[in-house]
């Protein structure tokens, strides 16, 4: 009996996750839909001092772990689904190798996506740049993802969320680019 009750639970949590998996991907099918990852795991906060965005040198960069993180979260959102997805990134060196990552066909720099950890006051100026840049992406990718890489700051302004490194926020959208609701998930490991 007991391993009849085991069977019906793994049962159940296999069919749980592939319902997640193909609500994922069904979504961020439409044009409603968009996913935007905070780069994985760089130790620190901010930038040095005297950075420039042309030299990853001068950058808070990701660690070998984040490299890794990175690696596995594109491999799990193949798993859901997600089988092509227009990724964009911000211009920061640490959001770029997460893009690269992902393993999809490559990226592209998105300066709405840029950070403004250094000048909080562009927070919505550049919230408003990112709901306009939505609302043309999602009405031309087609039948890819969207997918955006960006900053803790670039998050919090867009979903009123503070997520951790990797972590990811399905938003779903108006016709103004503006987030109506969102779901967090969580980077996996």
């Amino acid at each position: 009996m007991r391993l009849k009750s085991m069977v019906v639970s793994a049962f159940f949590l296999l069919v749980s996750a592939l319902t997640f998996a193909s609500e994922l991907s069904e979504k961020l099918l439409t044009q409603d839909h968009v996913l935007l990852m905070r780069h994985t795991l760089a130790p620190g906060t901010g930038d040095p001092a005297n950075y420039t965005l042309g030299d990853c040198k001068t950058q808070r960069n990701l660690s070998a772990e984040g490299r890794k993180q990175a690696a596995a979260v594109g491999h799990w959102l193949k798993k859901q689904g997600i089988r092509a997805a227009e990724v964009h990134s911000s211009a920061w060196c640490r959001c770029k190798e997460t893009a690269d990552l992902l393993k999809f066909e490559g990226f592209t720099v998105e300066p709405s996506l840029g950070s403004f950890f250094d000048d909080m006051n562009k927070a919505q100026e550049r919230n408003q740049e990112l709901h306009r840049f939505i609302t043309e992406k999602v009405k031309t990718k087609g039948d890819k993802a969207l997918i955006l890489v960006t900053h803790h700051v670039n998050i919090y302004e867009f979903a009123g969320e503070n997520i951790a490194s990797g972590d990811m926020v399905l938003a779903k959208v108006d016709a103004s680019g503006k987030m109506t609701s969102y779901k967090i998930i969580p980077r996996p490991h």
